[in-house]
């Protein structure tokens, strides 16, 4: 059998099966599609293909797209100036408490950034199961603003490590800024224009659809933004963001079952790849390296703890009872914490066993964290009923 094909049926049969597996076991399709992903390539049934990377990336990036689905610009800008600050105040915390662990265990610089990422694409996935529940509203709006700070703090670094701290760096951070204001820019003048203009949205989005034109127009947005990030050399995720914002800021009112039709497209196929992909990177034979599950547990337990901490900011807003599913939707950052770790790793700023570590890491929190959160939802359900 050839190696394309033994990739094929291999992935099909994971995604078929992981929700089968999962509901059996009792867990999160990811956790099983990322596990499954791992042991075939072990088993040498999935292999390193330019064709998977290359779907694996475009799952990663609609996955991305997807996380931008769940942000409302239009709430974003009406969020209080008190709430604004608490979730600025989050990520200096989150910052703060990565400084002190990094320079007092003598890790090195790049942990700093890396410890208090932020990625909400795995929040997507949490609304999907627990529904649109109030701590799962609150964990967007946070980490929202948190991924932003993450996402700024991913491009700086890829930029200081891809030329060093000159004349490109400086560029790359000029475009990345300039990037950002044309963006406001243009969601001003798109706000005004359908103002004035309301029957824009019908004809880009007729009611009576024969031809899909709602998901045609969100996946030319979706390729548009990321071919300006790959042209302006930028974090192309964040493009990808970027375009789910502004299909859910300008178009849920005028078709509220976009975002449904665009999961179910996405958590059907896409993403999952990403998942068998991510599994598939990891080498099941480090485990049994010396210290490396010790080190990837440690980096685990650090990057849970500095969100459980800086949650508190939150007790009066969802109580004592529920602070802490804030931190923990947020220690999953599964698709930047592989990306600044393969970067690190690429440009010898860490060395292969932290690159390991990491990966293993990612797998760990998602495993770790899924589970918990799982446990602690029926614990919360029960205590209400």
């Amino acid at each position: 059998m050839s190696e394309e094909i033994s990739i094929i049926i291999t992935v099909s049969l994971i995604i078929f099966s992981s929700p089968l597996i999962g509901k059996l076991f009792r867990l999160p399709t990811i956790t099983v599609e990322i596990i499954l992903g791992s042991i075939a390539a072990y088993f040498a049934f999935i292999s390193d293909h330019a064709i998977l990377h290359l779907v694996a990336e475009l799952g990663f990036l609609y996955l991305m797209f997807l996380a931008g689905l769940e942000v409302d610009l239009k709430k974003l800008v009406n969020i209080s100036s008190s709430m604004l600050k608490k979730s600025l105040m989050y990520n200096v915390v989150l910052f703060s408490l990565s400084t002190l662990i990094s320079l007092y265990l003598d890790l090195g610089k790049i942990f700093i950034v890396i410890l208090p990422l932020i990625s909400i694409g795995l929040l997507a996935a949490l609304k999907k199961e627990y529904g649109d529940v109030e701590w799962i509203r609150l964990s967007i709006v946070v980490g929202l603003i948190g991924e932003i700070v993450s996402i700024f703090a991913l491009t700086t670094v890829s930029a200081a490590l891809e030329f060093g701290i000159n004349f490109e760096f400086y560029k790359t951070m000029i475009l990345f800024t300039a990037f950002l204001v044309s963006m406001i820019f243009i969601y001003k003048l798109f706000h005004n224009l359908i103002w004035w203009y309301p029957e824009i949205k019908t004809y880009l989005m007729p009611a009576k659809d024969h031809q899909e034109q709602d998901i045609r127009i969100s996946m030319a947005i979706f390729f548009l933004m990321i071919t300006v990030m790959m042209y302006l050399h930028l974090e192309v995720a964040f493009g990808a963001f970027i375009a789910g914002t502004f299909i859910t800021t300008f178009f849920e009112e005028h078709n509220k079952q976009l975002p449904q039709k665009l999961e179910h497209f996405g958590f059907g196929w896409l993403v999952p790849i990403f998942f068998i992909s991510v599994g598939a990177s990891f080498e099941i034979d480090a485990v049994l390296h010396d210290g490396l599950a010790l080190k990837a547990f440690l980096i685990t337990l650090a990057m849970i703890s500095i969100r459980l901490v800086a949650s508190l900011l939150f007790v009066k807003d969802v109580g004592w009872n529920r602070f802490y599913m804030l931190g923990l939707s947020h220690s999953m950052p599964l698709t930047l914490l592989i990306a600044v770790a393969t970067l690190a790793y690429t440009n010898h700023s860490i060395t292969q066993e932290y690159y390991y570590a990491f990966i293993l890491a990612a797998i760990m929190e998602v495993l770790i964290v899924m589970i918990i959160i799982r446990i602690l939802s029926k614990f919360i359900n029960f205590n209400r009923n």
